[in-house]
């Protein structure tokens, strides 16, 4: 499936999540389902997070991209923006997504580009565009996440 390289990190982010012994690339390589699909994670910042994701292994019984796979790739993006707007301190859960399909993909790679609507204290707000290899819309969707604190680790 996709090529897995690690994602580009701001240098002052990966800093942060080091101090506290997180391996940022790792926490944010998609997870098993993003494995799964062939999620590939490009960059990664919280006013901009870009990944990419195979057609092939991701269609519906008519050959099309999935709509499912649609949301799957933007909930993820959608969800490191949160992360990383959040900080080490804080969890991203997703509480509403919505996605519009606009055309089929049949081939190729599907590159998702998340950018911040609204970012906040307690929710962030996330617009994932989807496009296909010859840059046309494939889906737009929209991702809300609460940012909730991170549990603390237990004093030994």
């Amino acid at each position: 499936m996709g090529e897995h390289t690690a994602p580009l990190f701001p240098q002052e982010v990966i800093d942060e999540y080091a101090a506290l012994g997180i391996d940022l690339p790792a926490l944010f390589s998609a997870g098993h389902l993003g494995k799964r699909m062939g999620v590939t994670i490009v960059e990664a910042a919280a006013d901009r997070v870009v990944g990419t994701m195979p057609v092939e292994g991701n269609t519906q019984p008519y050959g099309l991209l999935h709509g499912g796979a649609s949301a799957v790739l933007a909930e993820t993006l959608g969800s490191i923006g949160s992360m990383l707007h959040g900080g080490a301190n804080k969890i991203a859960v997703g509480v509403d997504l919505n996605c519009t399909h606009h055309r089929g993909a049949r081939n190729g790679l599907v590159t998702g580009v998340a950018t911040p609507v609204h970012r906040g204290r307690s929710t962030a707000t996330y617009e994932i565009v989807i496009t296909d290899e010859q840059d046309k819309r494939v889906c737009t969707a929209r991702l809300t996440c609460l940012l909730r604190d991170a549990p603390q680790p237990e004093a030994g």
